[in-house]
């Protein structure tokens, strides 16, 4: 028997979450069966999306995410002790997986650690896993960038849109970052090779972006929703894409109140934009064809991750709500 510790939510969020709106239960895994794993967590993740889909599920739920874990125990042949494994099973230390059943659905998610050519398997979470292919295919696929062009991310800090940004720049784009701080400012510009970066907090937007843009926006890639993309997408060129990731700006609101923002049909009707959302197992087939590249880009220097580090179990719900509060820096991780 295992003694295994998982993150449980037992009430329903209003505005922050807040540490006891959880409550780590410690509990036994019986024995594997034929065709179970037993996988260690080694790294897991945390996310803005982890805030969003909160509402989707009745309390208590135990709490989802992505983690990078290792074989312990196996009765499946095809995945033997020792092997890591890239799950959807969320905040807890253990689990016990029976791949032969499939993914039903996007929560189902599990496959074999991809090659990360020496890199650290903390990357299987963030930039060779679902934010980084949420970047490549999000942008990529929806906003369909050509060399020359403006493009403009918000959340550009983060961990998708600090990437998202740089395969725009490797893509031939002049690309124009907002983020929360001006040492993000600072590190968008000097160390991911940004054109312009701003703070959004400190800045008076559309005045920044008519000095940076004097031509128009092509693109935006929209992590945070709100007033700030209005203005945005008020600067866009005709036939301009926008690829609508998130909207992290009104995670922690009351949603039966929506905030509001600057309306913006009229552009998208005048401009005649095409405004596309999208959640990334669109494109699940194809992780590999990301990650192939990705690693790549990386190894050539071409593209630069930057990773905020936890250590603990015990730590996860800080590094979440930290996360959200924009406190890190490129992708937030806990090692357990």
């Amino acid at each position: 028997m295992v003694k295994a510790r998982k993150y449980v939510v037992k009430k329903k969020f209003e505005g922050v979450p807040k540490r006891d709106d959880y409550e780590i239960v410690e509990y036994e895994l019986g024995p594997i069966q034929n065709g179970d794993i037993l996988v260690k967590a080694e790294w897991i993740s945390v996310d803005p999306y982890q805030r969003a889909y909160h509402d989707r599920y009745p309390i208590p739920y135990d709490q989802f995410g992505f983690q990078v874990g290792i074989v312990e125990d196996s009765k499946n042949p095809k995945f033997p002790v020792g092997t890591r494994i890239v799950t959807h099973k969320g905040w807890c230390d253990y689990s016990i997986i029976n791949l032969n059943d499939g993914m039903k659905t996007s929560m189902d998610i599990a496959y074999k650690l991809p090659d990360l050519k020496g890199l650290s398997i903390s990357h299987a979470i963030g930039a060779v896993g679902m934010p980084g292919a949420t970047a490549y295919f999000g942008f990529l696929e929806i906003c369909k960038p050509k060399a020359g062009e403006t493009v403009v991310v918000t959340g550009a800090a983060g961990a998708v849109g600090s990437l998202v940004g740089q395969i725009a720049k490797i893509k031939g784009c002049r690309v124009i970052g907002f983020a929360g701080t001006d040492e993000k400012v600072q590190w968008l510009e000097q160390e991911l090779g940004f054109d312009k970066a701003f703070n959004y907090k400190t800045v008076d937007a559309r005045k920044a972006l008519k000095e940076a843009a004097p031509n128009g926006i092509d693109c935006y890639f929209d992590n945070v929703g709100g007033e700030l993309s209005s203005i945005i997408m008020n600067q866009m060129n005709n036939f301009g894409r926008v690829s609508v990731c998130g909207s992290i700006s009104a995670y922690n609101e009351d949603f039966s109140q929506l905030p509001k923002a600057p309306i913006v049909q009229v552009d998208i009707v005048m401009k005649q934009l095409k405004v596309e959302g999208f959640l990334v197992p669109r494109w699940l087939n194809r992780f590999p064809e990301a990650f192939s590249e990705i690693v790549n880009w990386i190894q050539s220097g071409q593209l630069k991750v930057k990773e905020h580090v936890l250590e603990g179990f015990e730590n996860i719900f800080d590094t979440f709500v930290a996360m959200l509060s924009g406190e890190n820096t490129g992708k937030a991780v806990v090692k357990v």
